[in-house]
């Protein structure tokens, strides 16, 4: 079959498309009576556990108290009623190891009863405590390949739920994964650790200035899933996108988004119904989506959430990643969460907005009216400022691989330096305070259109800054380096370490100076603001992080630009960092190594089989395309001399040409790939940057000019104007 019949092929199919979903009846469906009606939710459990049952899971649920295992039998028995009622024959434990994708290994609730038939059995141990094999996970030398006893352990703090298949359902419990003797394998873990070390710090800090509350002080998470979404008959005609999820080869199309035409716009009918069913199965697992759009590049959108707890925002955004990839196969369509999936247009990051606080004190980072007067506040946003200052090159870290690297320090996404953006208003509060004198900040105000039919509008009195890596959003930080594909547990667990630390430095400090007399409480916060801003102001940067003054002016402050991932995975073991993690006992120094060396090898993998790709593609698509366009032009050419005309294309002259630097370009990341690595997984790293990336780029430049050339009927591949612009 010709490319051009490829490629035919692929586009009818597209045109002749009919939707497979079941769900073409959504209007009869009210969204409030099928939201969380599959999750094993407070209600449900109010209804089923006896009272004293339930009292004592809430508290371990709503304040942090250890979990009372006795009551784990009666829990498992009401859990297991619940799922069969729900259609379910079979229980999994969920869990997060660290090859950022979600695990689970499913187990029926049947058991022969010895008399020809069955009886479902679900015990409190079988609930609380799960063995799937360590060994098969990465562990970064944490366990042996024979050590393969690894335990999930029941997240209670995250609730049950029901799958649904068209063949069935099964109840999914959420887990924590740890080795045999307690290590962490897996993402939660961590982030629960963190969490409760933050409690500790900011409940102490907020003692002094006598706040009370009978909540544990926690972080929220929202974070923005940006994603592409591609006919999956192109997916299925480009390698490198079924393989590696981008296009490792792709000449820039005569239109991209240059015209900013397709952010915000009106969402294609496909698409928009893809959404629908995307929201009404969220809905029925609890996850409070909010937000769909257009996104800024073609055939890139965006679904959002609403604010929640960091741990269950982490596994609903699991979810979501599961649901986009699943309801897209019905619709005919590819779900891309690479960060870069086509070059020369935007990518796609998962922008997390943090904030610290719980249901009794809403957002600690909430200014209020009079951020000026808020001591409170100042205190803690100060906490964020000095914890990115001191830990910027960790929470680069977090973001860190090989997918990543393509978006970060574009004109899309943050550098890869890490600073935080205040805004006019809290920047001059600060500024203020640094001086000593504290007038007052600047307020909001309401703005004049000019139209007597529309309403005075409210101003915020700072605008926003999308470059900013780590932004002051109003009554959050967003921070905007994350990438699409990735869990946002890492970040988390970061962020709450460095502000924990933070919050700690801040309680010592007032402790000492106020030695229990709050009347020398303002004085003392006074003293320890202007200490804090004066050595850590170097962070706060407001202007364009986009430019190359920026770069400049960032060295000069003496803040970190690790720009690759090789750059930046080191940190995670440098002693600064190991300090950090155990003195709270967020990670041993045995984990962040382990951490370090998975992360490592992984980026390796990841770059060796798209290079690996890369050669197979050019030799057995590219290479031939091209050739045989060369030979019909070559063939013309010919007859034309046989008539007496001295007849040569320049077109010819130019596709000989750079075929022959193509070929010159496979043979040396041919070479490349087959030389010495080096012997240590950083030099590894080092020589998969350093060298096979440029190798495979030279190999593309001369593929992609080709592909301006070679006659259309000709060329195999899928193009980018097909495949971003036919949905």
């Amino acid at each position: 079959m010709s490319g051009f019949s490829t490629r035919r092929d692929a586009i009818r199919a597209i045109l002749e498309y009919t939707p497979t979903s079941s769900g073409m009846h959504f209007h009869e469906e009210k969204p409030t009576e099928i939201y969380g009606c599959n999750v094993f939710s407070d209600q449900v459990m109010r209804e089923r556990l006896p009272k004293d049952v339930y009292k004592s899971l809430k508290k371990t649920i709503e304040l942090g108290e250890k979990l009372d295992p006795t009551i784990a039998d009666i829990v498992a028995a009401a859990m297991k009623d619940w799922a069969i009622e729900k259609g379910a024959t079979h229980f999994t434990h969920v869990f997060f190891p660290l090859t950022g994708l979600t695990a689970e290994k499913h187990d029926s609730f049947l058991v022969p009863d010895g008399k020809g038939g069955a009886i479902a059995e679900f015990s409190g141990k079988m609930l609380i405590q799960g063995e799937p094999d360590a060994s098969s996970f990465p562990s970064g030398g944490l366990r042996t390949t024979f050590e393969a006893r690894g335990y999930t352990a029941w997240d209670v703090t995250s609730p049950a739920y029901i799958l649904e298949n068209p063949n069935g359902t099964f109840l999914c419990i959420p887990t924590a994964f740890v080795s045999w003797n307690g290590e962490a394998l897996d993402k939660k873990t961590p982030l629960l650790r963190s969490l409760q070390v933050l409690n500790k710090q900011a409940k102490r800090v907020l003692k002094l200035f006598g706040t009370e509350t009978t909540l544990p002080v926690t972080c929220f998470a929202g974070p923005e899933q940006e994603y592409f979404l591609i006919d999956r008959n192109f997916v299925f005609a480009r390698p490198d996108l079924l393989i590696a999820g981008r296009t490792l080869f792709g000449a820039k199309p005569a239109k991209g988004q240059e015209f900013e035409d397709q952010y915000f716009g009106v969402i294609p009918r496909r698409v928009l119904s893809f959404m629908m069913e995307v929201e009404r199965e969220l809905y029925k697992l609890g996850v409070p989506v909010k937000t769909r759009h257009n996104e800024v590049a073609p055939s890139q959108f965006e679904i959002a959430p609403l604010y929640e707890q960091g741990n269950l925002a982490t596994d609903h955004n699991q979810l979501v990643m599961t649901v986009l990839r699943t309801v897209a196969k019905r619709y005919g369509m590819m779900c891309l969460l690479h960060e870069k999936p086509f070059a020369g247009i935007n990518g796609s990051g998962k922008h997390l907005n943090y904030s610290i606080g719980n249901a009794e004190l809403g957002s600690l980072f909430d200014p209020g009216d009079t951020p000026h007067e808020n001591a409170q506040f100042l205190v803690f946003c100060a906490a964020a400022i000095r914890a990115v200052h001191k830990y910027g090159a960790l929470l680069r870290a977090t973001v860190a691989s090989a997918s990543n690297d393509h978006r970060l320090g574009a004109n899309e996404a943050p550098p890869a330096i890490m600073s935080v953006y205040l805004g006019e208003q809290l920047t001059d509060v600060f500024e203020q305070i640094k001086t000593g004198q504290v007038k007052g900040c600047k307020q909001k105000c309401f703005m004049n259109v000019g139209v007597d039919t529309l309403p005075p509008l409210p101003r915020d009195p700072g605008d926003r800054n999308r470059t900013s890596p780590f932004a002051f959003t109003g009554n959050r930080f967003e921070f905007r380096a994350v990438g699409s594909s990735m869990s946002i547990a890492g970040p988390q667990v970061a962020l709450n370490t460095m502000m924990a630390e933070s919050l700690d430095y801040i309680a010592t400090e007032l402790e000492k100076a106020t030695a229990g007399d709050p009347s020398k409480l303002n004085a003392a916060v006074q003293d320890l603001l202007r200490a804090i801003i004066t050595e850590h102001e170097a962070v706060i940067f407001n202007g364009d992080g986009y430019s190359e003054e920026w770069h400049k002016e960032a060295e000069r402050r003496g803040l970190p630009n690790l720009k690759t991932t090789p750059d930046a995975l080191p940190v995670l073991t440098s002693p600064e960092v190991v300090e950090l993690f155990t003195k709270y006992g967020v990670f041993t120094e045995a984990e962040l190594k382990s951490r370090e060396e998975i992360y490592t090898e992984q980026y390796c993998k990841t770059i060796e089989t798209e290079a690996a790709l890369t050669l197979r593609m050019a030799r057995t698509i590219i290479l031939p395309s091209a050739i045989r366009y060369q030979g019909e032009l070559a063939a013309v050419c010919a007859n034309l001399r046989a008539i007496g005309k001295d007849y040569r294309t320049k077109m010819l002259d130019a596709i000989t040409e750079n075929l022959r630097k193509l070929q010159d370009a496979i043979e040396h990341l041919d070479a490349v790939l087959a030389a010495d690595k080096g012997a240590s997984p950083h030099a590894h790293a080092r020589y998969a940057c350093d060298v096979i990336l440029p190798a495979m780029a030279e190999v593309r430049q001369w593929a992609d000019a080709l592909e301006t050339m070679v006659a259309d009927d000709q060329w195999a591949l899928p193009s980018y104007q097909e495949m971003l612009f036919i949905r």
